[in-house]
């Protein structure tokens, strides 16, 4: 017996500006929606996610924090809890505390990886208002396995970067407001999908498997050295990825688009630039105390070390005020 396929496991990836942007997009599915939402939302890790009991309120399906091991239950939405990865293994949701992605845990990257390799041609992948591109990587493997690829309108978007970089990355199949999105993905549901086989992919179960951590897989046994650091542990990284963009992990899974690996390297910067200034600073300060005003040799020496360092300590808050003329957003 032929059984009939539907697009009824969406997975919703948002950032900055995305709380709206969910609310809009929940709030027009209808009370009979037969799929289930998996949503990661970038949170701190270390504060318990509202978010839930935003949604519950906000559209006629229930919404919850994600449980490990819960299996999927039509009509619902199920939301990531801070410091956890979700993801959708043999049907049902699993929570993780594996690498962090593009700096982010939970991340919207690995949910979509794991509903791409679990739903295949079921799925849908949609990319909300965010900073920086979490979610295109992921969104381009929903499309490869036959999924669905929706992505917020950038005019619609509170912070535009996320959906620009996914409509850099991929051509999605809609371009659309997010309370346009909830008829939208009511009317896939309800279509049957012709029958589909995913293309095997390599890369693809390994990066789902090393988003677990008990996973003792490595990414240097399939991937060559970048030539870069990782900023989450200083490890070597490789790349996992070429085109369109490159794509990094470490080798214990820390993963890094060019974007946030820029980002994070900026910060590296800027941080190792202010350790510079301070040294400076009490370097000069010491050099003036010790001379105490004495005209010998030792005090004129003593001198000349502080204006040398007060000439670099300029220098470098100079080389701060650039960085952060750069790395404004455009």
């Amino acid at each position: 017996m032929t059984v009939n396929l539907h697009r009824d496991v969406v997975a919703v990836g948002a950032s900055a500006g995305g709380v709206e942007a969910l609310r809009s997009l929940v709030a027009g599915l209808p009370p009979g929606y037969p799929g289930v939402l998996l949503i990661v939302l970038h949170v701190a890790r270390s504060a318990p996610s509202a978010l839930p009991a935003i949604l519950d309120r906000s559209g006629p399906l229930p919404a919850g924090a994600a449980a490990d091991g819960e299996a999927l239950r039509p009509g619902h939405i199920y939301v990531a809890s801070s410091d956890h990865h979700l993801l959708l293994l043999d049907g049902r949701l699993r929570l993780t505390r594996g690498p962090a992605e593009n700096g982010h845990r939970p991340a919207i990257d690995p949910l979509f990886r794991s509903v791409a390799r679990a739903a295949g041609p079921r799925a849908a992948g949609v990319v909300l208002s965010g900073w920086r591109d979490d979610g295109a990587s992921g969104l381009a493997t929903i499309a490869a396995q036959g999924g669905a690829t929706i992505v917020q309108d950038p005019e619609d978007a509170l912070c535009p970067w996320m959906p620009r970089a996914a409509l850099t990355r991929v051509t999605p199949d809609h371009v659309l407001p997010a309370a346009k999105m909830g008829a939208l993905l009511s009317g896939m549901a309800d279509m049957d999908l012709p029958q589909s086989h995913p293309p095997n992919d390599r890369m693809l179960e390994f990066e789902v498997a090393i988003t677990d951590p008990r996973s003792t897989l490595t990414t240097d046994t399939i991937a060559e050295p970048a030539g870069y650091g990782c900023p989450s542990c200083g490890g070597s990284l490789f790349q996992v990825e070429s085109d369109p963009m490159p794509r990094f992990r470490c080798r214990i899974g820390h993963a890094w688009s060019p974007e946030s690996l820029l980002d994070e390297q900026a910060l590296a910067l800027e941080s190792a630039l202010w350790i510079a200034l301070r040294a400076l600073e009490e370097k000069s300060a010491l050099s003036r105390r010790m001379a105490g005003g004495r005209h010998s040799g030792t005090g004129v020496r003593l001198e000349s070390l502080a204006d040398d360092a007060e000439a670099a300590a300029a220098t470098i808050r100079k080389l701060i005020d650039r960085l952060g003329e750069h790395q404004a957003p455009a």
